[in-house]
């Protein structure tokens, strides 16, 4: 996705401030067989990506992953999609058993991954926020990343910013990612 690396440096900053917290910090990613229903060879609307164990499947080298940070695999099963990081996991499990309440989220993509993310985790009882400076869409349409913004809102997700949440961490700073 063009772009998508922009929100990096915001990110790590976040990732520092909720380590020095000591709150916990997870990471959803794509971890597809081989054949997955989403490629277009196997009937689905995109090229193959994110293929578990294959160079480039990871994260970006230069998103800080801590060593401690919990990583949920989505997307495994060959024959069904997941764009939320709830969908055929055990994060909501793995939230509760911490007594999180509140959750944050950043990443790509606004309109896919982040909505479903949102929305399940706001119908799992979280109070959840999207961190709108953290975000990056995909926008096959011009305003696919605004309507999906506006139907995290409308169904009680909130939003903040990098900078209000490393406020509100204690953090002075957050590096800005320009839009």
């Amino acid at each position: 996705m063009s772009g998508g690396d922009k929100i990096i440096p915001a990110v790590n900053e976040l990732i520092r401030a909720f380590e020095k917290a000591g709150l916990p910090v997870f990471f959803t990613r794509d971890w597809h067989p081989s054949n997955h229903v989403s490629f277009r060879v196997k009937g689905g609307p995109g090229p193959p990506r994110s293929i578990r164990h294959h160079p480039g499947a990871c994260d970006n080298p230069s998103l800080v992953l801590p060593a401690d940070a919990k990583v949920i695999d989505k997307g495994t099963a060959q024959a069904k999609d997941a764009y939320s990081g709830f969908q055929g996991t055990d994060l909501a499990q793995k939230l509760h058993r911490l007594h999180v309440k509140q959750i944050y989220v950043a990443g790509l993509a606004t309109d896919y991954c982040v909505k479903n993310t949102v929305l399940d985790g706001t119908a799992q009882g979280f109070e959840t926020y999207v961190i709108t400076d953290c975000v990056k869409g995909v926008n096959l349409k011009r305003a696919d990343s605004a309507t999906a913004l506006r139907t995290m809102l409308s169904r009680g997700a909130r939003q903040t910013t990098s900078g209000r949440l490393a406020k509100s961490l204690g953090l002075r700073r957050v590096v800005p990612h320009p839009s």
